[in-house]
């Protein structure tokens, strides 16, 4: 049995890794046609209406205990950093936007630390310093200026941290029902800003109808069943074993952004490494 549990756990992580490492490609192409704010509502709605049968059938296990953990999971889970990440790709290559979210593992730590009363070793600390000296790394862009950008990324992995902590306090709720009930409670929210943009004039662009199936592949892959396998994955084992999935995330969303012509700096290879060799010394 133990040994059938890890392999699903090692499928899990490689399965994540692809999906998520695509996402920010996808997210790219999407804002050809879409706004930030566009494409982070439509993903949270394609995400809601395609889990929508379960959140349903999940609303009675909504409880008073449960319902703070799942406000929380939906605001920094779901919600806010959707906005965040299409924000950065603004001004930033997606395989930047990749390597940066490889800083979820350190912010797992660090929140566990300082809200959820998890403890760490000395070498769990290095990493942690490793890989904000790598961030840094991917940031700077010379002249002593830094791609301020790339920080809607670091806070958006700041917010992952906490979700992937409160994940783990969620009682009585599975992670399909948890995500079901997250999309659902930020829908209304999206909903409102979708409204509140100019997507009619959208509907003009050329390729519109291309970019949005980019957007829908990416709520319904890389949010609704994403998010889902990851809680999952993180009810099942724990937060830290579940944030190995940041060692990969980067090598897919780097090959992804090399497929179409991003340019990436010899730098921004050793500042990587210096993210990743804190991820380990995280989850050694």
């Amino acid at each position: 049995m133990e040994k059938k549990s890890k392999i699903w756990h090692w499928l899990a992580v490689a399965l994540l890794s692809m999906i998520w490492g695509t996402s920010y490609i996808l997210m790219k192409k999407g804002l050809r046609s879409f706004s930030p704010y566009q494409l982070a509502s439509l993903r949270i709605l394609i995400s809601f209406v395609c889990l929508l049968p379960v959140a349903l059938r999940s609303l009675p296990k909504l409880t008073r205990k449960n319902l703070l953990s799942i406000l929380i999971i939906g605001l920094f889970g779901s919600g806010i950093p959707a906005f965040l990440y299409p924000l950065a790709e603004t001004r930033i290559e997606s395989s930047l936007t990749g390597m940066l979210n490889s800083l979820s593992s350190a912010f797992t730590l660090v929140v566990g630390i300082l809200f959820y009363k998890r403890k760490a070793i000395r070498s769990q600390i290095a990493g942690v310093f490793l890989g904000f000296a790598g961030a840094a790394g991917l940031l700077y862009s010379g002249s002593l200026t830094f791609n301020y950008y790339g920080l809607f990324v670091v806070l958006a992995t700041l917010m992952n941290g906490f979700t992937n902590n409160e994940v783990s306090k969620v009682e009585g709720l599975n992670g399909l029902e948890i995500t079901s009930l997250a999309f659902f409670l930020m829908s209304p929210l999206a909903l409102g800003l979708l409204l509140g943009t100019d997507i009619h004039a959208v509907f003009q662009t050329p390729d519109w109808l291309l970019n949005f199936g980019y957007i829908a592949i990416l709520a319904v892959v890389g949010s609704a069943f994403a998010n889902a396998l990851y809680y999952f994955l993180v009810r099942d084992t724990s937060p830290m074993v579940a944030s190995v999935v940041a060692y990969f995330i980067p090598i897919v969303a780097t090959l992804w952004g090399l497929s179409d012509n991003e340019q990436l700096a010899p730098d921004m290879f050793l500042s990587v490494l210096l993210i990743l060799a804190g991820v380990y010394l995280i989850n050694r």
